[in-house]
């Protein structure tokens, strides 16, 4: 193993001793004092199985037999998560076959964040995940079953599913994708129609032609967003059938994965011989992997967001400066849309993640030995399903890249380091996506243009006040401001000044995502504005240092000046599209480097250091 990965693992562990020792207790209790359909009433036993058929009845009231819990975030407007809708009877007619049986535990809402982009219902998109998992907490509660089948894809869903299977950890537990939909119109061509839409040169006619070709049938999106990053991550952590993520929906290997999946379940559950516990297999190791994984493929930021909160939900704290220590030590390998031109599906061909984990275990850089909720160890299952004679089968991964354009060895990497760096400065502490900004875009010092909303770029842009060097600051964008939406809108226009010849950069307290592209942008600045983060006392004009590869975000100015000035107020939130429900999540939230989670408290440090636990941890770290 490499050492500095040996290194970070172990800090994990040491931080987190006290809070992984509790959480462990707690899943020790609901194993060792059953909570089971066996120690329900008959009253309580009548109510959970009244809907089966008489002969799920039965076989349910045996008590030997598995009974599979099923949480699905179904619904057919939404592309990913559309192939579901027949999952449920997939999934019940494999196990019936075993004598065993499912239900439908319950569903959880899965919002887009493709569809909400720009739009008010955004700023319900991160308090989605917390609302996920509290749902998927409520669908378990009923104590019917001995393991849980997860049918979940997309952004918050993953995430929101996967904190509630923590804290039923006593539960086995797999997850069951659905699979990216076909190629569709390349992501460069759609890029570059966004931005003639920006400029005024095409239509709205035009620029939604290109969109749905891009976006034209049932599945994930094909670029390398959080939805295929959550994919990548849950195979990283052996919480899916290996190579299952990026199989397409409506094919009859898809359909295999799905049956295997309940079968393997059935096998591992807490009626079988040698049950599985998804507190056995996920550990700190887990999360490491999960981490390097995600940095070698390029993946998105919102995961450094989503896997502190996850982290949190196992007993165990995670901070950026881990993220960014393996980042240091993880080359880039993967090539995926918006850091390449490929998407998802040619990254499968080319050897998908058998070869990608396979290449980092062989390198030390993934624990090999760590757990997999399909049994042994992550390094055997760097294999991949086919079909022959209709029956699935297994197979060693590729052991090299059928196109290195898209995936390449460690020894001839597309950058020496991952895609992820910590910056810090007088501003605080935030992260930069740099494995889709070219070297030369790397370091910029320019005036700063602040705004509060989308929608003011936009109208700077059209009136040429922009048409120069400049950092565009938009604030009062965290999870406390207005729960912390993605800012994709301001990208095109962004572009558009960068290839004109100009020096730009975004520094924001809001996220970018898995589709934040050749841009720098320094994104989820912790203290944000709301908290009194530095960002909310930045003025136009003021001179802002971005700099990737020294790892600072600065500005300008002495302690006198920023001492002198009032923080700006906040805009207001309105409480139309349903934000008036989430006003005590933005009261409660804490900060991005905790995880922006609405469920548990931020985590103090011995060494406060080690991570922003407190809104003015890094002003009082930076200023001092």
């Amino acid at each position: 193993m490499n050492p500095d990965v040996i290194r970070i693992t172990e800090g994990i562990a040491a931080r987190s001793r006290t809070l992984r020792d509790e959480y462990r207790r707690d899943i020790d209790a609901m194993a060792s004092q059953p909570v089971h359909r066996s120690q329900l009433s008959c009253g309580n036993l009548a109510h959970g199985v009244a809907s089966c058929h008489s002969d799920d009845k039965a076989t349910i009231k045996m008590m030997d037999s598995a009974n599979i819990g099923i949480v699905t975030a179904y619904n057919d407007m939404l592309s990913a998560h559309a192939p579901y809708a027949d999952y449920p009877r997939q999934i019940k007619g494999a196990l019936q076959a075993l004598g065993c049986t499912a239900q439908v535990a319950g569903g959880v809402p899965a919002m887009c964040d493709g569809v909400t982009q720009g739009q008010p219902g955004m700023e319900l998109s991160l308090f989605s995940r917390d609302v996920i998992a509290q749902a998927t907490a409520v669908a378990l509660s009923h104590q019917m079953f001995d393991a849980v089948l997860m049918l979940g894809i997309c952004d918050k869903i993953v995430p929101g599913l996967l904190m509630a299977a923590l804290q039923f950890g006593h539960l086995p537990t797999l997850f069951v994708p659905a699979g990216p939909m076909t190629s569709g119109l390349s992501n460069k061509e759609k890029v570059r129609v966004r931005q003639l839409f920006a400029e005024g040169k095409v239509d709205r006619a035009a620029l939604l032609e290109a969109e749905m070709a891009s976006y034209h049938s049932q599945g994930t999106c094909t670029f390398y967003g959080t939805a295929n990053s959550n994919q990548m991550v849950l195979e990283a952590m052996g919480l899916q059938l290996p190579g299952s993520s990026f199989v397409n929906p409506d094919t009859p290997l898809r359909d295999a994965l799905t049956g295997v999946a309940a079968e393997h379940v059935a096998k591992i559950a807490r009626t079988s011989r040698q049950p599985l516990p998804l507190a056995d297999v996920i550990d700190e190791r887990s999360f490491v992997n999960a981490i390097v994984a995600l940095l070698a493929s390029g993946g998105s930021t919102n995961l450094c967001i989503h896997l502190v909160a996850l982290a949190r939900a196992a007993g165990l704290v995670l901070t950026w400066s881990d993220f960014d220590a393996l980042s240091k030590v993880t080359p880039l390998l993967a090539k995926i849309y918006p850091n390449g031109g490929a998407d998802i599906n040619h990254f499968q061909a080319a050897g998908g993640t058998g070869l990608l984990f396979g290449e980092l275990i062989e390198a030390g850089l993934m624990h090999g030995d760590a757990g997999v909720c399909f049994g042994g160890t992550l390094e055997a299952a760097c294999i991949e399903p086919f079909l022959e004679d209709a029956r699935l089968q297994w197979r060693a991964a590729p052991r090299q890249s059928l196109d290195t354009d898209v995936i390449r060895p460690v020894g001839n990497a597309f950058a020496p380091e991952g895609g992820i760096r910590l910056l810090e400065g007088n501003l605080g502490r935030s992260l930069i996506k740099t494995s889709a900004v070219a070297p030369e875009h790397h370091s910029i010092t320019a005036p700063a243009v602040v705004i509060s909303h989308q929608a003011e770029l936009k109208d700077l842009f059209e009136q040429g006040e922009l048409d120069r060097d400049c950092v565009v600051v938009a604030r009062f964008q965290g999870p406390s401001a207005n729960g912390m939406p993605e800012l994709h809108q301001l990208m095109p226009t962004l572009g558009v000044l960068q290839d004109r010849g100009h020096a730009v950069a975004l520094v924001t307290d809001g996220r970018l995502s898995g589709a934040s592209g050749k841009v720098p942008a320094a994104i989820h600045v912790t203290p944000e504005a709301a908290k009194g983060g530095l960002i909310g006392l930045i003025q136009s004009g003021d001179v802002i240092t971005l700099n990737a590869d020294s790892g600072e975000l600065l500005v300008e100015l002495d302690n006198d000046t920023l001492a002198s000035r009032s923080p700006a107020d906040p805009p207001a939130v309105p409480g139309t599209v349903g934000r008036g429900l989430f006003g005590f999540s933005r009261e409660v939230v804490t900060d991005a480097e905790s995880g922006g989670c609405t469920l548990f408290a931020p985590v103090a440090l011995d060494d406060p250091a080690e991570s922003d636990t407190s809104n003015h941890a890094a002003y009082e770290r930076c200023v001092s």
